[in-house]
């Protein structure tokens, strides 16, 4: 199996819940699968722009449209972490929630890879995957603690949602929520919880 595993926190695995919920899933699994690594803050996605809004949705709108080079060139991000996200089985995201919602630089990548024509076709019927991914899984982390359905978690719907649209309805998260312990004085146990989970998730892939 080929994972795609995206990070998007910053912080030393040591000051990092998300990253240690991540490593007990890749600890559960190594050396079973073919994983490449992306870390956004080495190779850290551009906001999307109106050059790459015309290379990727004009085509739609106008089969005729011819890309010009600028809006090509501008696009050569997304389509090269499109090629990734296409040739992965498993999808594997690292973020915490920061103030209700994914760090700017996840929601980045998710906009440059949500493209279609880079990983996903359009027609009058909707969408149509061209990845061949199977499951996306999000190990995560937040201060607060957030129920099943909490509307102040937009982490989790971003990443449900924009991965759905293009037709992955296999989703699973690991979430070590209450790691803020100046408020939660059982933000170890919930770690450990999470830990848990992730590993449990591991031995079902």
């Amino acid at each position: 199996m080929k994972i795609l595993h995206v990070n998007a926190n910053p912080k030393p695995l040591e000051e990092a819940s998300s990253k240690k919920v991540t490593e007990a899933f890749f600890n559960a699994i190594s050396g079973k699968h073919d994983i490449t690594e992306i870390d956004l803050y080495t190779d850290q996605p551009p906001f999307y722009s109106y050059l790459e809004y015309r290379n990727f949705w004009y085509p739609v709108f106008i089969p005729e449209y011819q890309q010009s080079p600028e809006e090509i060139a501008a696009s050569e991000y997304a389509f090269r972490h499109g090629k990734l996200v296409n040739e992965a089985d498993l999808l594997v995201i690292t973020a915490p929630m920061w103030n209700f919602g994914p760090p700017a630089i996840l929601k980045a990548w998710i906009d440059q890879v949500i493209s279609p024509n880079l990983t996903f076709t359009m027609d009058e019927t909707g969408p149509h995957p061209m990845h061949k991914i199977q499951k996306t899984i999000l190990f995560s982390a937040s201060g607060g603690t957030y129920a099943e359905g909490d509307t102040r978690n937009g982490l989790l719907a971003i990443v449900r949602t924009a991965f759905g649209f293009t037709g992955v309805k296999d989703f699973d998260c690991a979430w070590a929520d209450g790691q803020n312990s100046f408020f939660f004085k059982d933000s170890a146990e919930r770690l450990a919880a999470a830990i848990e989970k992730a590993k449990l998730i591991a031995g079902s892939i």
